[in-house]
C-alpha cells in the first residue's frame, strides 16, 4: 500500500509538470487532487528534480524554468492546506538553485531569492497565527477545567453535608429500631442515604479527574546538557559524573512536571566519550553532534542557545528550561528566557559556576564536585622527588613495566633492547596526550623515561638508546669486562714472551 500511494503521487507530480510545460490550466488539476498536496509531495519534488538534473544536465535550465513556474502556481493556490502548498513551492524554489546559481544566472537567482523570502514570510505568519490559536485554546481549556473543578468541589461539599445530616438521622433511627421494626419512613431515608452515598463517590471520582487535568499533565520541561562543561574540558575529560543522578535530582524540584526534551551537546566523535553512550541511550537523551569549526570552543554553546530560543518561541507548553552548565555566557540566555515568561533552572558544579548565571536562575541545582580519578596502580616505593608522584610519571612507569608481560617486547628487553622510537610510540598509544603532559615537565623524552624508570628493573642503555632489562645489561657488562681482562692478560703474556725471547 505505501508503494501504491508513492506511485500515485509520482504520477500526479508528472501530470502537473506536463501541464505546466504545455501552458495548460493547472488549478483544475490541483482542485481534483487536494489530498495529494502534502509534505510528502514536497519531498518527492526535491528528489525528482535532483535526479533529473543529474541525468539530463544539458536540459537542466529548461527543467528548472518549469519547476519555478509550477512553484509559483502552487504558492498562489488558495485551496487545500496553505502550509503544505508553501512547503511544495519552497521545495521547488530551493531545488532549482543548484542550476540557477548567482554566478551563472544572476537575474533568475535574484527572482528565486525574492520568491523564497516571500514564501518564508508567509510560512512564518501561518506559524505565528497557529501558535496564537493554540495558546488561546489552551487558555480557554484551562479556564473550563478550573470552572468545572470549582463546581465539582461545591457539589461535593454539599453532598458531604447532606451525608453527615443523614448519618445523624440514621443513627437516631437505629437507636429507636433496637426494639421495633423499620417504618416506611426509615426505609425511605436509608435508601436516600445510599443514593446520596453513591452520588458522593461519583463526584469524588470526577473531582479527582479534574484535579489531574488541572495539574497540567503536559510535558513542561526541557533539559540541555553542556557536556564539555561537565567533563571540564577536552584535553583530559573527567567522566566521573552521573547524568541519571542529575535527572533524578531535577525531577524532585516542584517546578519540574514532566521532561519533554533532553539534548546533550559535544563532539561525540571523541572516542573517550563512548563511556557515556549507554547512559545517554538509557535516559532517552538526544546526542547533538557539534563539529568543532575552526577549533572554536563555543560551538556547542552557540548551538545550545539557538535551540533553546527556537523552542521557547515555538513550544508554548515548555515553561521550564534547565541549563546543565556553569558557563557565564548562558546568563544572557537565561535573561532572554525570562522575557518570554519562562522559568530557568541552572545546574553545575558548585565550585565551577559563574556567579552571574547562578544569580539570574530561578533555581540552582548544585552537582557534587568530581573526584579525581585515581589509577589502580601498585607503587612499591615512593621517591622524594614530587614530580615522580605525578600521574604522568606513575602511568608511564606502569606502561613500561607492562612491557615485560608482552612476549615479543619481553624478548626484546632480554636480548638487544627496545629502540627509543618504538618506546615513544607505545607510550603515545597507551597514554592520551602523552607528549603534552610530558612536556609540562620540560624534560626530553630520554630524560623523562630514565627518571620514570628509577628504582625499576628496566633501564635505559645510553650507548644504543634502548630499553633493556638491568640483569641483561649487567650480564653484558660482565661479559665485556671478562673479554677485556682476557685481552689484557693475553697482551701481557705476549709482552713477557717478547721480553724474554728478545723477539720484536
Amino acid at each position: 500500500m505505501p508503494n501504491e500511494v508513492a506511485n500515485q503521487e509520482q504520477t500526479f507530480l508528472l501530470e502537473l509538470l506536463k501541464a505546466t510545460y504545455q501552458n495548460q490550466e493547472v488549478y483544475p488539476i490541483l482542485q481534483q487532487n487536494l489530498n495529494k498536496l502534502n509534505d510528502n509531495l514536497a519531498l518527492i519534488l526535491r528528489k525528482w528534480v535532483s535526479d533529473r538534473f543529474a541525468k539530463e544536465p544539458a536540459n537542466a535550465v529548461n527543467i528548472a524554468n518549469v519547476i519555478v513556474k509550477l512553484s509559483t502556481t502552487i504558492q498562489g493556490f488558495t485551496q487545500g492546506n496553505p502550509v503544505s502548498n508553501l512547503e511544495i513551492a519552497i521545495a521547488g524554489y530551493e531545488a532549482v538553485r543548484q542550476v540557477f546559481t548567482r554566478e551563472a544566472f544572476p537575474k533568475e537567482w535574484d527572482i528565486i531569492q525574492q520568491a523564497l523570502v516571500i514564501a518564508y514570510q508567509q510560512r512564518q505568519q501561518i506559524l505565528s497565527r497557529t501558535i496564537g490559536e493554540l495558546r488561546e485554546q489552551t487558555i480557554q481549556t484551562q479556564a473550563q477545567i478550573n470552572t468545572l473543578t470549582n463546581q465539582f468541589q461545591q457539589e461535593l461539599q454539599q453532598a458531604k453535608l447532606q451525608v453527615n445530616d443523614l448519618k445523624a438521622v440514621i443513627t437516631q433511627f437505629k437507636q429507636q429500631a433496637v426494639s421495633s421494626e423499620l417504618t416506611p419512613e426509615m426505609s425511605s431515608l436509608i435508601a436516600e442515604f445510599r443514593e446520596l452515598k453513591q452520588c458522593q463517590n461519583r463526584l469524588e471520582q470526577l473531582a479527582t479527574k479534574a484535579n489531574v487535568s488541572a495539574k497540567a499533565e503536559q510535558f513542561n520541561t526541557a533539559i540541555f546538557y553542556d557536556i564539555e562543561n561537565l567533563t571540564m574540558g577536552r584535553s583530559n575529560p573527567n567522566l566521573n559524573f552521573s547524568l541519571k543522578q542529575i535527572q533524578t535530582n531535577l525531577e524532585k524540584i516542584s517546578l519540574v512536571n514532566k521532561v519533554a526534551i533532553q539534548c546533550a551537546y559535544t563532539d561525540w566523535s571523541d572516542s573517550r566519550l563512548r563511556l557515556l553512550k549507554n547512559e545517554i541511550q538509557e535516559l532517552g537523551i538526544e546526542s547533538i553532534q557539534i563539529f568543532d569549526y575552526s577549533h572554536k570552543r563555543n560551538a556547542a554553546d552557540m548551538q545550545l542557545a539557538i535551540d533553546v530560543m527556537e523552542l521557547a518561541q515555538s513550544r508554548s507548553t515548555l515553561q521550564v528550561f534547565v541549563i546543565v552548565s556553569g558557563d557565564g555566557a548562558f546568563a544572557s540566555l537565561a535573561k532572554k528566557l525570562h522575557e518570554y515568561g519562562k522559568t530557568v533552572i541552572g545546574c553545575a558544579y558548585e565550585g565551577n559556576v559563574n556567579r552571574v548565571l547562578k544569580s539570574v536562575c530561578d533555581h540552582f541545582l548544585p552537582i557534587p564536585a568530581p573526584q579525581a580519578k585515581i589509577e589502580d596502580i601498585q607503587i612499591t616505593e615512593v621517591n622524594n622527588d614530587s614530580n615522580l608522584n605525578n600521574d604522568i610519571y606513575v602511568i608511564t612507569k606502569k606502561v613500561l613495566q607492562e612491557l615485560k608481560h608482552n612476549n615479543e617486547q619481553a624478548s626484546q628487553l632480554r636480548q638487544g633492547g627496545i629502540p627509543m622510537s618504538q618506546v615513544h610510540q607505545i607510550l603515545r598509544n597507551k597514554i592520551p596526550d602523552f607528549d603534552q603532559k610530558r612536556e609540562q615537565h620540560n624534560n626530553k623524552l630520554t630524560s623523562f623515561v630514565k627518571k620514570a624508570l628509577e628504582g625499576k628493573d628496566i633501564s635505559l642503555c645510553i650507548d644504543n638508546n634502548k630499553l633493556i632489562l638491568k640483569e641483561t645489561l649487567n650480564t653484558s657488562l660482565d661479559n665485556s669486562l671478562n673479554k677485556s681482562q682476557k685481552a689484557i692478560t693475553h697482551s701481557n703474556g705476549n709482552l713477557k714472551e717478547t721480553v724474554v725471547t728478545g723477539k720484536s
